[in-house]
């Protein structure tokens, strides 16, 4: 069994920019939260996994931080039942250390714990980061599918 695309959409909607989901349940169907908040980026030197934290295979490099994209339209773009960055996600440059980055996640913890990894995914091409270097992602470069 699969989801229908227009579940698909309604759910990432409903995650990612905080819009209801109507006619599920009562007839205000699901809810949005109340205070939106925001998903915290992480980068990842190997496939955090599906049973993965936040903090598994989480890049070290010196100055490095989770970045915060706000849970709505103009954090997130949603197209059929793909969701993306809608601006760059610019993480702060290295300043000691490196990394080779091949992942990236969607979490909700904005610390270096833990945290409830929600979604990951492989980058494109991996990026070596050392001293100097920025990591950044232009908008619609990262992206969620649920199919």
């Amino acid at each position: 069994m699969s989801m229908t695309n227009a579940a698909e959409a309604a759910l990432l909607d409903l995650i990612f920019i905080n819009n209801n989901w109507g006619h599920i349940g009562n007839t205000g169907g699901l809810q949005g939260s109340s205070v939106a908040g925001s998903f915290y980026i992480s980068l990842h030197t190997a496939d955090p996994g599906e049973a993965g934290s936040q903090n598994t295979n989480e890049a070290t490099y010196t100055g490095y931080a989770r970045v915060g994209v706000v849970r709505s339209g103009s954090g997130w773009t949603l197209t059929s039942s793909t969701i993306s960055n809608s601006a760059l996600v610019q993480f702060a440059q290295c300043t000691g250390g490196s990394n080779t980055l091949t992942h990236f996640g969607i979490g909700t913890d904005s610390g270096s714990g833990a945290g409830n990894l929600l979604f990951k995914g492989a980058l494109t091409s991996s990026l070596s980061v050392s001293n100097g270097i920025q990591p950044q992602f232009a908008a619609s470069a990262l992206t969620v599918t649920v199919d």
